[in-house]
């Protein structure tokens, strides 16, 4: 730099000057670039202007860690930045010349939300798709937290998750037309492996796909896409996921994709799912196969009270064929099991039988796949 400041201290100064003054906030921040750094080349002008903006009207240094085709999640915590990169969190600095809430501030305004003290959490999206958390005080104790994740716009191949064999044995379940729920713990690849099993549809196939915040790339040619809407303060209500399942029959679905069943919508979807719809594909969190059985028969207990456990079970186990679960292993997103759901006997609890599991860093296929709905 050929200027008798530092970079940083440019932008600082350019942006003091801007905030004071009102116009066009391009023209302005141009002015005063020229004024504060009348020495500097082109291209370091460009990039102090570009800094500059992105502190006045972006999300500062966050822009570029956005942009970032590694990283994966951005986190903030107070004024300290972190990244998820190729599988591991890791600092990025502090934030710089702007505060947490002014960038929650900025994300929210666009799209009329807004996060305060009477309602202190917050999901919404940026305009390139990337889902955003926001908590603030008292919920946040130590102060304000924003979680970004991007929105991921290519589809990953079966290949980025396991080996020949287990991508063979995955595009059978897929053609047999199972009904298929990807299951493994936060940001396991979870999302990612699900539009990997879209992407081996047929391409004729109507997929109707819907999710509480957009975020699963789907590039099939005949998608429809349906996103829940939350209540606002304007007194406008709710579009729930439930709502949507129940839309989304009307809609002529070859197949239902339900970006994660958390609560009520599980049951419709399970119902769904036994009632024509079949090779549909839904995600949960869940630590294994087994585990995510009883956490799908406990959603399901809980939007249906009233139904006898053994009834819950069995209507569960004849929705669901098969479960596939994904693990990050030394920063990998890998598929570590493919299990089928066996039918409950005698009203006990439905159970598992293992198809393919990963062992040694090789998926070894161990028992053939019995359900179809072909």
């Amino acid at each position: 730099m050929t200027v008798s400041m530092s970079s940083d201290q440019i932008v600082d100064a350019v942006c003091a000057d801007v905030r004071l003054r009102s116009g066009d906030l391009a023209h302005l921040i141009g002015e005063a670039v020229r004024q504060h750094a009348p020495l500097a080349t082109s291209d370091e002008r460009s990039d102090i202007g570009a800094r500059a903006r992105a502190r006045m009207a972006g999300l500062g240094v966050l822009d570029a860690l956005i942009a970032d085709p590694d990283v994966d999640e951005v986190l903030v915590n107070g004024s300290e930045v972190w990244v998820d990169r190729n599988g591991r969190v890791e600092p990025a600095g502090v934030l710089d010349g702007t505060t947490v809430e002014q960038v929650i501030e900025r994300i929210l305004a666009p799209i009329g939300r807004r996060v305060d003290r009477t309602s202190p959490i917050v999901d919404a999206r940026l305009s390139d798709g990337s889902r955003v958390c926001a908590v603030v005080p008292p919920v946040a104790v130590h102060g304000a937290a924003l979680s970004i994740r991007r929105f991921a716009t290519e589809v990953r191949p079966l290949s980025a998750f396991t080996d020949d064999a287990g991508a063979a044995l995955i595009r059978q379940v897929v053609g047999a037309r199972c009904n298929v729920v990807a299951c493994g713990p936060t940001s396991s690849g979870k999302t990612s492996l699900l539009a990997a099993m879209i992407d081996q549809v047929d391409p004729g196939e109507r997929i109707i796909v819907l999710e509480d915040t957009t975020e699963l790339p789907c590039h099939v040619p005949h998608v429809v896409r349906l996103e829940a809407r939350p209540a606002s303060v304007d007194g406008v209500s709710a579009v729930s996921l439930t709502d949507l399942v129940t839309t989304a029959l009307r809609l002529r679905p070859d197949r239902l994709v339900v970006g994660e069943v958390r609560s009520d919508e599980c049951l419709a979807l399970v119902q769904a799912m036994n009632t024509g719809h079949d090779g549909s594909f839904s995600t949960c969190h869940a630590n294994s196969p087994l585990d995510a059985l009883l956490r799908l028969e406990s959603l399901v207990l809980q939007a249906a009270s009233q139904w006898p456990l053994s009834a819950v079970r069995h209507q569960l186990a004849r929705s669901i064929d098969v479960i596939v679960h994904v693990e990050r292993i030394a920063g990998r997103r890998r598929v570590t099991s493919v299990c089928e759901v066996v039918l409950p006997v005698d009203g006990g609890a439905a159970d598992i039988r293992t198809l393919g599991r990963l062992e040694h860093d090789r998926f070894i296929e161990v028992a053939p796949l019995s359900r179809g709905r072909r």
